[in-house]
């Protein structure tokens, strides 16, 4: 279920300063009594904007971040075990124009509470159910060009069973192809996408999630890591939600502490797909670089221009973020690109002396950080770790007691964005009259940046 008390994400730069707002928000639903009587709402009021600032090291890649107190842009994801309510489609979509917003069918599109390389983050309001939601405006340009959505999805339901291939797809087909298949994961550690809005005629794709009220799960870098116990029970979750986007053929390419968030029912849920590839057969082949830098396994980054494993660079991905835990900062730093490859590439896992953790999670690091992705160790052989079970006294459930194979048919593909009307030219002109800027109001206004030799910030995004 969606979450009533909503505070955007905080804006982030380089100072680490800690400047967080109270949140006195208070929202209530439309309701009925036991009679089925309207009783009225509360007058409901906007969320309260964080104004915390924060390392860009914490900084997700799409900019979402949240105070302890406040929330993030995702709800908790639905348990496995539980029915989830079903994605909400509609065969008409609007578009509307008032003093203090813009308008896409029932949502009322905000301030911008997050901003990254490929759109900006609205916060939504949605008239039907009186609750905030997060609107990630996405180029899809930039989705196809530098993100590499998957070349070709592996057929699913009666294809997959007849071993028909699928036929070759348009470039945004194949997005939309990962859209239905994103729309129906269904578990308790990943984040819920809630729908798809297309504009054709424009670059413009809006997808909408539900929020989280906790936000990432830990701030890197941090003087207050993790507990053993603390870190544990944490990296259960990842491990499951890994296993379960494997199962479903999904590597995220993407793993880091922003990127996991904290849900009300104490669980992380794996959030943010921009990167993710699908695959066929037992793993995807990759050759592409993507991610966060200081999270990008040796191989990713090695000049060889071979292919390497999918699944084995999210294992090195939870490796630094398990180091991250225990230890509040990445086990490879520099302040330029090279040097951080070079570390990557050849530098032995060190840990601080002044740190004490327990050899058994020494010995998993050092596993999950194998430079060779070849005998690094996978996720069936995590889930069944001393140290995560306890010498086995607190065994993971077993894959099929968690996971259901997602089928798409032809139909959700098709249903899976809904298409909207151009913006048309007067709302544009308005919005920018009112704000006495003439720039598209759903753009990054940001000058472009290029990735320079020494720009740390970048590479712990």
């Amino acid at each position: 279920a969606a979450i009533d008390v909503a505070v955007g994400p905080d804006r982030s730069d380089q100072n680490g300063e800690d400047n967080t707002e109270e949140n006195d928000a208070v929202f209530s639903d439309n309701s009925e009594d036991a009679h089925g009587k309207h009783v009225a709402k509360r007058p409901l009021t906007r969320p309260v904007l964080s104004s915390r600032k924060l390392s860009l090291q914490e900084r997700s890649s799409g900019g979402y971040l949240a105070s302890p107190t406040g929330y993030g842009p995702y709800a908790t994801g639905p348990s496995p075990r539980i029915m989830r309510r079903p994605t909400i489609e509609s065969n008409r979509v609007s578009i509307s124009d008032s003093e203090d917003c813009v308008q896409l069918n029932q949502y009322k599109l905000q301030s911008e509470i997050g901003k990254g390389s490929y759109g900006v983050v609205k916060l939504a309001y949605n008239e039907n159910d009186d609750k905030y939601y997060a609107m990630k405006v996405l180029s899809k340009k930039k989705l196809l060009k530098q993100y590499g959505f998957p070349r070709r999805p592996p057929p699913r339901g009666s294809k997959a069973s007849s071993g028909e291939q699928p036929k070759p797809m348009a470039p945004l087909d194949r997005v939309y192809q990962e859209i239905a298949i994103l729309k129906k994961l269904d578990h308790v550690n990943i984040v819920k996408l809630i729908e798809v809005l297309d504009d054709p005629a424009e670059d413009n794709l809006y997808m909408v999630f539900d929020l989280l009220r906790k936000g990432p799960v830990m701030e890197v870098p941090s003087d207050q890591p993790f507990s053993e116990e603390e870190a544990r029970l944490y990296f259960r979750d990842i491990v499951l939600g890994i296993e379960y986007l494997h199962y479903q053929k999904i590597i995220h390419r993407d793993i880091k502490p922003s990127n996991l968030l904290l849900g009300d029912d104490g669980h992380v849920k794996i959030a943010d797909f921009g990167v993710s590839n699908q695959f066929e057969g037992n793993d995807a082949q990759l050759s592409s670089t993507a991610g966060t830098p200081a999270f990008m396994a040796p191989e990713a980054i090695s000049d060889t221009g071979k292919s390497f494993s999918g699944k084995a660079l999210d294992v090195w991905a939870m490796g630094i973020t398990l180091y991250c835990f225990v230890f509040g900062k990445c086990p490879f730093i520099d302040e330029y690109i090279l040097g951080l490859h070079n570390r990557i590439k050849n530098k032995p896992v060190e840990f601080p002396e002044e740190a004490q953790i327990s050899d058994e999670l020494k010995e998993l690091i050092l596993r999950m950080l194998d430079k060779n992705p070849e005998t690094r160790i996978t996720v069936p052989e995590i889930k069944v770790h001393p140290w995560l079970t306890k010498g086995g006294e607190e065994p993971l459930p077993l894959e099929e007691e968690h996971c259901t194979v997602v089928e798409v048919t032809e139909e959700e593909v098709k249903n899976s964005v809904k298409t909207i009307p151009s913006l048309p030219a007067v709302i544009l002109v308005k919005a920018m009259l009112r704000k006495r800027s003439f720039g598209n109001p759903f753009e990054v206004q940001t000058r472009r940046e290029e990735r320079s030799m020494s720009a740390p910030g970048n590479l712990l995004m």
